[in-house]
């Protein structure tokens, strides 16, 4: 796909961000780790990510806003265009040696992704979409997956950690979903989870109390690789509410009447 101007220089700022973070883990006994709250951690690879980010996309577009995990959101000049980014989505996991995180970049305009991408530097996998030319990963294009029956299929989500008042609604999520479907994942970064829907290797994700930056990127991407994302509150903005739920167009509504039960 010959992406926009300004999706090239996302993906270039994201390879670059994603070659930094992979020197960092390959000695991550040795990073400095500050705890930012319960379970919730943030490394010097983390905060040096974003900086490489924000030097190539907001050098590159001075007058675009800005919100982003660590320096958290800043007006731009423009008002109708914003990055959004998460230098390194599943932090817990790099910091304990597991190859799964990845780097997520959103451009929004007038309150919609209008590009995004995914980057996946362990495995080299770039997940990216702009609107209305579809989803795509490396130089393949994206589809969701084709089952229909919700006994074959398989769901990622989050688990609450560190005292998290939503452990209850995730039990009850679980105790409703687990006997109808192929079983639930648990792999701890939310853009991979939703770029994974995207390419069909999950067949569903829902999950409540994200930031706007882990799930910007992978909205677009679903949907455009042909699959549903709805704010698990029908009415709700999903990067306001953090709440969502994403499948292909099947499953979709069996699934969303799961989740949404109460």
């Amino acid at each position: 796909m010959q992406g926009s101007a300004n999706l090239n220089l996302m993906i270039k700022a994201a390879r670059k961000a994603g070659r930094s973070l992979i020197k960092d883990f390959a000695e991550v006994e040795n990073l400095q780790v500050s705890m930012k709250g319960a379970g919730d951690f943030v490394s010097k690879a983390d905060i040096s990510a974003e900086a490489i980010i924000r030097e190539e996309l907001m050098g590159a577009r001075p007058n675009y806003g800005w919100l982003a995990e660590e320096s958290g959101e800043t007006e731009g000049i423009d008002p109708t265009r914003r990055w959004i980014v998460d230098p390194l989505d599943g932090t817990t996991n790099f910091l304990h040696g597991l190859p799964h995180w990845a780097v997520s970049i959103a451009l929004e305009h007038k309150g919609e992704i209008v590009s995004a991408v995914i980057y996946d530097p362990p495995r080299d996998e770039l997940f990216f979409a702009e609107k209305g030319q579809g989803g795509w990963m490396n130089q393949s294009r994206l589809r969701v997956s084709g089952r229909t029956q919700m006994i074959e299929s398989l769901f990622s989500t989050g688990l609450p950690f560190g005292g998290r008042a939503d452990l209850p609604e995730t039990i009850h999520d679980l105790s409703r979903l687990l006997p109808v479907c192929a079983g639930v994942r648990r792999f701890g970064a939310a853009a991979l989870d939703l770029a994974y829907v995207a390419a069909g290797r999950f067949d569903g994700f829902w999950e409540r109390r994200l930031n706007a930056w882990d799930v910007a990127a992978g909205i677009l991407i679903i949907r455009e690789s042909g699959g549903f994302v709805e704010p698990l509150q029908i009415g709700n903005d999903i990067l306001e509410s953090g709440e969502l739920i994403a499948a292909n167009e099947r499953i979709f509504d069996h699934f969303a009447k799961i989740v949404r039960a109460r």
